[in-house]
């Protein structure tokens, strides 16, 4: 794997050179990003897939909508489909993508809409019948056709310890420099428990500009929620899953699932992982391989776990039978902040009205 790195590093030195180049580009307005009278705001990072956007925005929709009529404008990866389309309750993973499909599941009254070009998506919902208060845009800090009015950037507290590099030898989408268009930093999957001593050594690292806000974000993981019917008979058996007196096989189709394996490894008696590609379509075969990885694991207290952006796209898989009468469960996840979220909330909050008081103020 270091070989191959290493043999990839002329590719992304030009990767590099040409991404700085369209960055300025736009910083000397000969490529032009479009401004919107209605507030925007992107959620992204630097280094491909595994920094936490989709939680980020749920916690941006969750904010916003008992205020504000909220929209999501997302690329819609691994989509089978073309052009702008508005999730629905009856949209397919395949149609829309798992993540738009999750974020309407969770909040069906906002508008969730998928399309390669926001800036065209973002005009068809101003020209809507139903026009939003605010729409956040999904994986969106490369995307610079639009000007968002609050740039959120994450990055992940486990990529600051380590060196990087641009792809393909590395994970960085774009130099580090990038970061300095960003209005909010959030380090993301940090401990739950961040020392100020750790904390003053991670603002030094980011070294955010004066223009930045920085927080510090954490995973907090919820109840499981059954799956399958034998899933549901345990938790109406027991209430509430002691994962402590349980053995697990994880399966996950996600960037990075080590913050997930993490969690479980140190609360639960055993846990094995099988892990599988980013958004990951798993065939019949792939799920009986994971029955027998269950059946083979000797403990009479065993059960599965996946992830909701895992389950969202197994619900409407038909291979989901070669688990029937096996006990699966998936386990939500939310980000909260350290003794920030108010601060952080207050400025999201204070963009959004001031944008929309400035919007409809005479001229």
């Amino acid at each position: 794997m270091l070989l191959l790195r290493i043999l990839l590093l002329p590719i992304s030195f030009l990767y590099g050179r040409i991404v700085a180049f369209r960055n300025k580009l736009f910083d000397w307005k000969i490529l032009k990003s479009e401004k919107f009278d209605i507030p925007i705001i992107s959620v992204g990072n630097i280094t491909v897939g595994g920094t936490g956007k989709s939680p980020q925005v749920h916690y941006l929709m969750d904010l916003l909508r008992k205020q504000y009529k909220v929209a999501t404008v997302s690329r819609g990866y691994k989509r089978k489909t073309k052009g702008f389309v508005e999730v629905t309750a009856q949209s397919t993973v395949d149609e829309v993508g798992d993540e738009p499909k999750q974020f309407k599941l969770n909040f069906p009254d906002a508008t969730v809409t998928v399309s390669e070009k926001r800036a065209e998506a973002i005009h068809l919902l101003i020209k809507s019948n139903a026009v939003p208060d605010v729409i956040l845009l999904d994986d969106a800090f490369q995307h610079r056709w639009v000007k968002a009015g609050l740039s959120i950037l994450l990055i992940d507290y486990n990529y600051l310890q380590e060196p990087d590099y641009m792809i393909p030898s590395g994970t960085m989408r774009e130099s580090k420099s990038g970061q300095d268009r960003a209005n909010i930093i959030i380090v993301t999957k940090s401990p739950k428990i961040l020392s100020p001593m750790e904390k003053r050594r991670f603002i030094e690292v980011v070294a955010p500009q004066q223009h930045q806000s920085l927080y510090f974000s954490y995973i907090h993981y919820h109840r499981l929620k059954a799956m399958t019917p034998a899933a549901e008979k345990i938790l109406q058996e027991m209430g509430e899953i002691r994962l402590s007196e349980y053995k697990i096989l994880l399966f996950t189709g996600i960037a990075n699932s080590a913050p997930l394996l993490a969690h479980l490894s140190d609360i639960c008696r055993e846990v094995k992982e099988v892990k599988f590609a980013d958004h990951y379509n798993f065939t019949v075969e792939d799920l009986q391989f994971v029955a027998t990885g269950y059946r083979n694991i000797l403990s009479n207290k065993k059960i599965l776990i996946t992830t909701e952006k895992d389950a969202v796209r197994l619900f409407e898989n038909p291979a989901i039978e070669a688990m029937a009468g096996l006990p699966l469960f998936y386990l939500p996840i939310e980000i909260k902040f350290h003794d920030e979220s108010a601060s952080f909330n207050e400025q999201v909050l204070e963009y959004v009205q001031h944008h929309r008081n400035s919007s409809v103020s005479p001229s």
